[in-house]
């Protein structure tokens, strides 16, 4: 082991002192700060269920240290990943966003955009609604609807299990009846304003319109009859 440590011992010593240069030369070199805008990553989502609530998608991130490091930092492989394994439903706190950071060694963070994050995961749950046809104007004059009907006439929604309680219905965008007077068929899109569920499968519905001719009451014509009754006085 002696002989392993002394030998090139010249060159070993030359190396040190090198190594110990650079490092008072890094170390001593002014330093500066730097912003970057970080991309927040989340990783290892657990099965059957979803993140429900708003995630920052960047951070704001100042880095401090040696300019030599600094410029051997490119924004594009500086990034922070967030770890969901293991998780279950619930909001779980993320703090020292920082420490997930991989900066190289000699930075350092002295500012954090926002600092921690909040994640909120829920079961992905389905839901049957039925589709509400939205219509809108009246037929031409004389004709009237008859019957209107969507199909399908249900969808399937999928999302967060507390979104989907308070969903009970979707609807279709509107279907303009102004100046029609015959029935037609209409294929349309259903609308759905939710943040953390979606349409499983159907996203439109076909709408059938009946448009009828209104029935005008009939006139009886008396005059006849009276004048029968006064010739039989």
């Amino acid at each position: 082991m002696f002989k392993l440590l002394t030998e090139n011992w010249a060159l070993k010593l030359i190396s040190l002192i090198l190594a110990i240069m650079l490092w008072f030369f890094i170390m001593g070199e002014r330093r500066l700060e730097v912003n970057y805008r970080v991309p927040l990553e989340l990783q290892n989502l657990p099965r059957e269920l979803m993140v429900a609530n708003e995630i920052p998608s960047m951070v704001d991130v100042r880095v401090s240290g040696p300019r030599t490091l600094l410029m051997q930092v490119s924004p594009n492989d500086i990034s922070i990943t967030v770890d969901l394994s293991g998780l279950r439903p619930g909001l779980t706190s993320f703090r020292r966003l920082d420490e997930r950071l991989n900066l190289p060694s000699g930075l350092r963070v002295t500012r954090l955009s926002p600092s921690f994050v909040d994640v909120r995961l829920e079961r992905v749950q389905q839901k049957q609604v039925p589709v509400v046809i939205s219509l809108t104007g009246e037929p031409k004059e004389g004709f009237q609807i008859g019957s209107v009907k969507a199909f399908p006439d249900q969808v399937i929604l999928e999302g967060a299990e507390s979104e989907l309680k308070n969903i009970n219905e979707v609807t279709t965008e509107e279907v303009d009846l102004t100046g029609v007077n015959s029935g037609f068929s209409l294929i349309v899109p259903l609308t759905h304003r939710g943040l953390y569920s979606w349409f499983k499968n159907d996203s439109t519905a076909e709408v059938q319109v009946a448009i009828e001719a209104v029935e005008t009451p009939e006139i009886l014509d008396d005059a006849p009859a009276e004048e029968a009754g006064a010739g039989g006085n």
